[in-house]
């Protein structure tokens, strides 16, 4: 028995393997419920607010649990080298399908701009499907559709609020830089004021770009109904503040782990992997502060 033991532990020693997890499965169907409460909500089906609370509760509840447990493994010692390189592998490829995600969206705004529109209003070879369709389409961006059917409205100036985010996000990634760099040097006090800083960022930039939805709908009358500018508009911006709303609250999980004395120098990938990702959405909101409000 003893001789049969000890390749055993130390082949734990090596890797940590997790006991199974009920959490995946209840967190699918929490999202399930919360999305499934929202499309209703967006198709005006009267399904009442029950599906989006109870939905959004059990998914804050199991993400805590879940993250719970996975800090006081690394905070005992469980994670080996190994484990730590299947963490960043695991990183890298979830941004690399966040890239993917974004660029979608990004493809779609272009064909919509570049090819659609052009298209519709008789350019190239598609001259029959304006004569036949919509005879009266002219080739102007931002379009609201055919006949205007998306009625009349008028873009966000990204010379307002727009810069003043880009200018936020972009201050961002330097404390968050200035944060890592504090970690490594094990300067903890200052690494948690640098995230501080960093998550009223966040914040600010959150509070800037609800102001600005209120302002489209209600001064502009842009909406996801306002033809397909509108709706790639709101789809690329609401789901990069989706994005900013995640990294937020994932630097401020990482900051009261500081404050409860996680990370060391050595040894931090927790922390590392946040920033990672909030440069990721630094950078994406560049492309869109390009693509979406400039061009």
């Amino acid at each position: 028995m003893a001789t049969h033991a000890a390749p055993h532990a130390s082949a734990n020693a090596r890797y940590f393997v997790p006991a199974p997890s009920a959490w995946p499965f209840i967190l699918t169907a929490a999202l399930g419920s919360l999305l499934y409460g929202v499309s209703a909500y967006l198709e005006d089906r009267n399904l009442g607010p029950l599906p989006i609370v109870v939905g959004a509760l059990v998914m804050v509840y199991i993400i805590f649990r879940w993250f719970r447990g996975i800090a006081l493994e690394s905070e005992s010692g469980q994670y080996s080298a190994q484990v730590d390189r299947t963490y960043r592998l695991g990183m890298s490829w979830f941004i690399f399908s966040e890239v993917m995600f974004f660029a979608a969206f990004f493809g779609a705004l272009y064909y919509a701009r570049e090819l659609s529109v052009p298209w519709l209003s008789g350019e190239g070879a598609k001259a029959l499907t304006n004569s036949v369709l919509w005879p009266n389409f002219e080739n102007t961006w931002p379009s609201n559709g055919p006949a205007k059917i998306g009625g009349h409205f008028e873009t966000v100036s990204p010379w307002g609020l727009p810069l003043l985010n880009t200018v936020l996000l972009l201050t961002s990634s330097v404390t968050i830089t200035f944060a890592h760099h504090a970690i490594k040097e094990g300067h903890r006090r200052a690494c948690i004021l640098w995230m501080l800083a960093t998550i009223a960022l966040g914040a600010t930039f959150l509070y800037f770009q609800a102001h600005e939805y209120i302002e489209a709908y209600h001064e502009l009358n842009l909406t996801l109904n306002s033809g397909v500018y509108g709706s790639t508009f709101f789809l690329l911006t609401g789901f990069h503040g989706m994005h900013v709303t995640l990294g937020t609250i994932m630097m401020i999980s990482i900051t009261g782990r500081l404050m409860f004395g996680h990370f060391k120098p050595e040894r931090h990938f927790g922390f590392e992997g946040v920033a990672w990702y909030w440069h990721f959405v630094d950078v994406v909101w560049v492309g869109l502060f390009i693509f979406v409000y400039i061009l």
